[in-house]
């Protein structure tokens, strides 16, 4: 009962030493301080953070608010490497008070001691010149000063590094400071035990309700008794997660010595609603207005086939779309669907109904396709002879996506290569060849702003143009092409229409500068065309200036083009980069 009232007072105590009285002279306090220390200490010691500081009444309280700042002061210096500080209160009178912070001499390392044990240091991939590669690792050499923040970032890097690959029950086994105040010099200590080396096991899988029980083990990559990977299990839990099948995933494995030889990966997730309806609108100036209702299934027939279909109705081209998606196999996915379409755009008017199927692999930033496809199309061009067409093609297509951000590069570069056709034995009216190449390089200039710069080639090789579908030939304008022109104006006339022809090549140089995080302002020039023969070629050039904003779906473009063979100025607007 005694404890309980003498906390009791000793709390109001307090409360009342906190609450100024009446009359207490307002006590204010200035810092002289070398520059190097004086943002530091302003943040942090509170004696310089508080405002109505009351002067206490007290000499004894007096005393304990200094003694409390010095060492306040001390312990926040130490952190920065000062550990020999002179700190005085001068009173020109007693409610203003000047604190004089000498911080001494910074200590800086004098030696670093790296050592590992553990399977690291016995028998570790890459032997002596792996170790000796994280200790030149080491962010904290001799010769730099010590500061406390440095010193744990430098232990966490480095254990980082160690665990990230193989060993993943690396641990500090010893850490050590050694703080010379009179010489200003620190010896910096520390040991890693890597623990063993860890290997892939089986899969365990855990959530999997609805979906079929090997759908996780179709998506993975990872293969049973390769090293631990942290980038790896990453990779594979942002692959499931960006799959429609999952809401949530954890990939990870446990970290004991134990299973270290077989390592379960855990992998837990919940599924996602598997049907999906939307409904979308849009504008762009290559084909006017849009709706657009989509549905998905991604569990049809609960085998986990993805199907998707929608129908688009733009002002100048509609589609009526369906595919099926299999779970993938490896590194290859197929998928098969039917599309009807139908367009007029420049004068020609084009109907087809198709239906194929395609492989698609994924190694890395490399991706390539291989698609067959059976397809009846009808053009009517205006003022021209209307023709029909049936055509069994293939498609093969490789693209390297060397860039730093898919949705909004700044640096890097795609390439693209493209070779298909049909032969006159399955369908087509005579053999025909299309090989299509693209090149789109990024490079980031003067901090934020981009230099983007791009080009496109192809040829279809054939005797003319006759029953090769329009998808085979080339036309070329508008946004994201040749601005300043209408959307596929560049090609072969045919009556009043614009058909494809068989070659086509483009070039654009664009600087865009980010005068905001999500605004930018651009300059650009475009040249290209698209003939029927190479003596037709004749190259139109198109610039402007635009703006760009940075939208979640990627940066959107509004442009101001003057074609320059045309002599007239239009207006483009569009998503800026496509892939």
């Amino acid at each position: 009962m005694r404890g309980r009232r003498l906390g009791a007072v000793l709390v109001l105590g307090l409360a009342l030493a906190a609450t100024p009285a009446a009359g207490q002279e307002r006590l204010t306090v200035r810092l002289e301080a070398p520059d190097v220390v004086r943002p530091v200490l302003e943040e942090h010691v509170r004696l310089l953070k508080r405002d109505g500081l009351q002067l206490p009444e007290q000499q004894a309280d007096r005393a304990a608010m200094t003694r409390r700042a010095r060492r306040e002061i001390a312990d926040l210096l130490a952190t920065e490497g000062y550990f020999s500080p002179r700190i005085r209160f001068n009173r020109d009178d007693p409610a203003n008070w000047v604190l004089e912070v000498e911080p001494g001499p910074r200590t800086v390392i004098a030696a670093v001691d790296i050592a590992f044990t553990g399977d690291l240091a016995v028998s570790g991939e890459g032997g002596q010149a792996y170790l000796e590669l994280l200790r030149a690792s080491w962010g904290l050499p001799v010769g730099q000063p010590f500061r406390q923040s440095a010193w744990d970032g430098a232990k966490g890097a480095l254990l980082d590094t160690v665990s990230a690959r193989t060993y993943a029950a690396a641990r500090i086994a010893e850490s050590r400071a050694e703080i010379d105040p009179e010489t200003a010099q620190a010896r910096l200590k520390m040991r890693i035990d890597s623990g063993p080396a860890f290997y892939l096991g089986e899969l365990e899988v855990e959530g999997i309700e609805y979906l079929p029980a090997d759908l996780v083990q179709r998506y993975s990559q990872l293969k049973p008794g390769s090293p631990y990977d942290r980038e790896e299990l990453l990779a594979f839990q942002t692959h499931l997660q960006n799959t429609p099948h999952f809401g949530s995933v954890i990939v990870d494995i446990e970290r004991d010595p134990a299973l270290a030889a077989a390592v379960p990966v855990r992998v837990q997730v919940t599924e996602a609603l598997p049907r999906y309806a939307g409904v979308g609108a849009g504008f762009s100036t290559n084909t006017g207005a849009r709706v657009e209702l989509t549905y998905r299934d991604s569990n049809l027939r609960k085998r986990g086939w993805e199907f998707s279909t929608g129908l688009r109705v733009e002002q100048r081209r509609q589609a009526l779309y369906a595919d099926v998606f299999l779970p993938p196999r490896g590194k290859h996915r197929d998928s098969f669907g039917a599309l009807a379409e139908s367009s007029d755009l420049e004068g020609l008017k084009v109907d087809s109904q198709a239906v194929g199927a395609t492989r698609t692999t994924v190694r890395g930033d490399i991706e390539t396709q291989l698609a067959l496809r059976l397809q009846h199309e009808k053009i009517e061009p205006a003022g021209g002879e209307s023709r029909t067409s049936n055509t069994l093609t293939a498609n093969w297509t490789w693209i390297k996506r060397a860039v730093n951000d898919l949705l909004d590069p700044t640096d890097g570069y795609l390439l693209e290569f493209q070779v298909g056709g049909g032969p006159e034995i399955a369908l087509a009216e005579q053999d025909f060849l299309r090989l299509y190449s693209r090149f789109v390089r990024y490079q980031q200039v003067r901090g934020s702003d981009v230099f983007i710069v791009r080009g496109e080639a192809g040829v279809t090789l054939a005797e003319s143009r006759d029953g090769i579908p329009q998808a085979f030939l080339f036309r070329t304008g508008g946004a994201q092409s040749v601005r300043g022109y209408d959307y596929l104006s560049l090609g072969v006339k045919d009556g009043d229409a614009t058909v494809g022809g068989r070659y086509l090549a483009t070039a654009s140089a664009e600087y865009v500068h980010w005068f905001k995080p999500q605004w930018g302002t651009a300059v650009f020039v475009d040249a290209g065309d698209a003939t029927d023969t190479r003596e037709d070629f004749d190259l139109r050039v198109g610039y402007g200036v635009g703006a760009r904003w940075r939208s979640p779906a990627g940066p959107l473009a509004i442009d101001l083009a003057w074609g320059h063979q045309e002599r007239s100025l239009r207006l483009h607007f569009g998503v800026a980069i496509a892939f």
